[in-house]
């Protein structure tokens, strides 16, 4: 038989295959390097634009932020404008009654009793006086109940003064100053 040397040929096929083998490898190392920088490249793209999202949201909230607070200032100017409101026309309803209280307390006093001093503190009004007998007070406090102005008197106190022939009492009478039904009704339209 004749001898072939299959030796040269089979390097030859190891080296190709080695080369394959080289070239695949580093074909995949390439392709593995290039997945994982695109890999990192999408995840790093993701991680901005939600930095982006978050920042915008920061920028909103902070905007919102101020815009509530600046509805908190008008909420309390709104307060501030309504209590001065009400006091307003508080004062203009109230206005009329002071003079309706003088006109009362001239025409509730029977002949006989004379104020000495009348105090008003809220709607309660105290009057001091002189009578010169009882049933002049209990005219005065009759008038009183009878008065759409004025209600509730009672007697806080009496004394009787005897000088000479003439005897007067010192009396003082507390009652309420109060507004009729239909006043209480009739809200004032603006302003006069």
């Amino acid at each position: 038989m004749a001898k072939i040397n299959l030796v040269p040929w089979r390097e030859e096929r190891n080296k190709l295959r080695q080369r394959e083998l080289f070239g695949m490898l580093a074909a995949t190392v390439a392709a593995t390097l290039a997945l994982g920088i695109l890999w990192h490249m999408f995840h790093q793209y993701r991680i901005d634009k939600q930095i982006e999202r978050n920042q915008f949201l920061r920028t909103e909230i902070a905007l919102v932020d101020k815009k509530i607070q600046e509805i908190k200032k008008l909420d309390e100017l709104r307060e501030k404008l309504t209590v001065r409101m009400e006091l307003i026309r508080s004062l203009q309803t109230s206005r009329p009654e002071s003079v309706h209280l003088m006109d009362e307390n001239v025409s509730i006093m029977p002949d006989g009793v004379r104020a000495s001093s009348i105090n008003q503190n809220g709607s309660r009004i105290e009057l001091k006086g002189l009578a010169q007998s009882n049933a002049q007070i209990s005219a005065l406090m009759h008038n009183v109940d009878k008065s759409v102005w004025l209600k509730k008197p009672s007697l806080q106190l009496i004394n009787k003064e005897n000088k000479g022939s003439q005897g007067l009492s010192h009396f003082r009478l507390v009652y309420l100053q109060t507004r009729p039904k239909k006043e209480q009704s009739d809200e004032p339209v603006g302003t006069e």
